[in-house]
């Protein structure tokens, strides 16, 4: 790898260099009285939509309504991002045509189910990561669009999903949910930028990257406020008295619903709990030999040895956290930049960084197929969850990146983009946008920023390098 012509950072803008609320604050009890939820010892389960029940609709924030109209009733907003690093195979990324009809290439084809609701998007770029120096400052600022400083010093900005959190959160128990599938790493790359820009796309503020949870365990009991000694035992156990209580109060459609979303947990549990004990062998192991677990290798860490166990069930948190309105915001790191991880299960020998040099490759393309898989497996989830006329996945966005187009040129001058959902019915979906004629200053990775922000109700003047929004979208 050689390092490539230093970019000369711009001065920080004033809207985003303040300090914002700390990303975790005490609960939010305003949400807790407004919001249902099934209780038991140690836990706190949050009920999805019932029409049986005050509305999540009543939840979003208020609209005045003409006198004498009734306004259709609104349901809460989500935003995810999920990130792959070091690019795709760039043969197999394009799509065709609109709507039902839209032809997808071999890498996106995981998403042909759900094409009325995607938008492939072409074109855009990440203008401060661009020249600066491969990997990690072609990567701390994808969500931020502020200039990365090198040296001891972290310096960037705040990244979109935590502005989001900052003026949002108030309205969810959670303000954000931050989670990852491998662990961070520490130190510099030979370019001098310290090694947390590769592993962060997440940061509350212009030196402070989100902590992001990479263990399923901690993750799951931080959704369902598992806590105490009894975090082994079945949530469900422990709330079925207060479960079955609301069965006799709501229809028989809610009953049926409830039951479907409850029946989801206890499986999502199951698969968590067989990874608790591997987590808490790990945890005595590190400190029997006095090294943290960040610095041991995978499973000795006890994250899951099959990254598809750990990513599937990553999603599956996502999604309960979106079904029940714990949080509204989210991102999800499948794989960071210069990630190790293996593939044998895609019959793939090299580790992800060293196959992205080799991205045209049909290993390559196996393993941007295989996290497009992810983004479509979340989706569904999303699709499968009803929302008053709708589903849950038409109220949300889901934003799927990577800091790169070329793993072999380290080509970031375009990115790979995609979005799911309608965010409400404000995103219009089953489309393919290319910007890459557009000029410079019109295809901005942050003007895409800005134009989602709005339509969640966060209008700002400005947003890392862009102050327009971006056209057609």
């Amino acid at each position: 790898m050689s390092a490539e012509p230093e970019h000369a950072p711009d001065e920080h803008d004033v809207i985003l260099d303040r300090p914002l609320r700390p990303f975790t604050p005490p609960r939010n009890a305003q949400a807790l009285t407004r919001r249902r939820f099934l209780r038991g010892a140690g836990t706190l389960v949050a009920l999805p939509f019932l029409d049986s029940l005050p509305t999540l609709g009543a939840e979003a924030r208020a609209v005045a309504a003409p006198e004498g109209e009734a306004l259709p009733r609104r349901f809460p907003q989500r935003f995810a991002t999920l990130f792959m690093g070091t690019g795709i195979n760039g043969n197999h990324w394009w799509a065709k045509g609109a709507g039902a009809e839209m032809e997808l290439s071999k890498t996106l084809a995981p998403l042909a189910p759900l094409r009325s609701k995607l938008n492939v998007i072409d074109g855009l770029f990440n203008r401060p990561s661009v020249g600066v120096g491969i990997h990690p400052g072609q990567t701390g600022n994808i969500l931020s669009g502020m200039p990365l400083m090198k040296g001891a010093v972290l310096r960037g900005g705040i990244s979109m999903d935590q502005v989001l959190a900052n003026r949002l959160g108030e309205e969810t128990v959670q303000p954000s949910l931050v989670l990852g599938c491998e662990q961070p790493v520490t130190g510099y790359h030979e370019t001098n930028f310290s090694m947390a820009y590769s592993s962060h796309i997440s940061w509350q503020s212009a030196d402070s990257p989100v902590p992001m949870e990479v263990y399923p365990s901690l993750a799951f009991d931080s959704l369902f406020e598992n806590r105490g000694n009894r975090r082994t035992q079945s949530i469900l156990d422990r709330i079925k008295e207060d479960a079955a209580g609301l069965a006799r109060k709501i229809s028989a459609e809610d009953g049926r619903r409830l039951d479907e979303y409850l029946t989801s947990v206890r499986e999502v549990e199951k698969r968590v709990d067989r990874m608790r004990g591997d987590q808490a062998k790990a945890e005595a192991h590190a400190r029997d030999r006095g090294r943290p677990l960040l610095a041991m290798p995978r499973p000795d860490n006890g994250l899951p040895e099959d990254i598809r166990d750990h990513m599937r069930l990553m999603c599956d948190i996502v999604a309960l956290a979106f079904q029940t309105d714990k949080t509204r915001i989210a991102t999800l790191v499948l794989c960071r930049d210069l990630s190790g991880l293996f593939y044998p299960f895609l019959g793939v020998k090299k580790t992800h960084h060293s196959a992205s040099h080799d991205d045209l490759s049909d290993d390559y393309e196996a393993i941007s197929r295989y996290y497009v898989g992810h983004l479509a497996y979340l989706a569904s989830r999303l699709e499968a969850m009803p929302e008053g006329e709708g589903t849950v996945l038409d109220h949300t966005c889901l934003l799927f990146l990577s800091n790169m187009w070329s793993g072999y040129r380290h080509d970031n001058t375009r990115l790979p983009v995609l979005t799911l959902g309608g965010l409400g019915g404000t995103l219009k979906t089953g489309r393919v946008i290319d910007y890459a004629a557009d000029g410079d200053e019109h295809r901005k990775l942050c003007s895409l920023h800005l134009s989602i922000m709005d339509r969640m109700g966060v209008r700002l003047p400005r947003f890392g390098d862009a102050d327009a929004r971006l056209a057609r979208i």
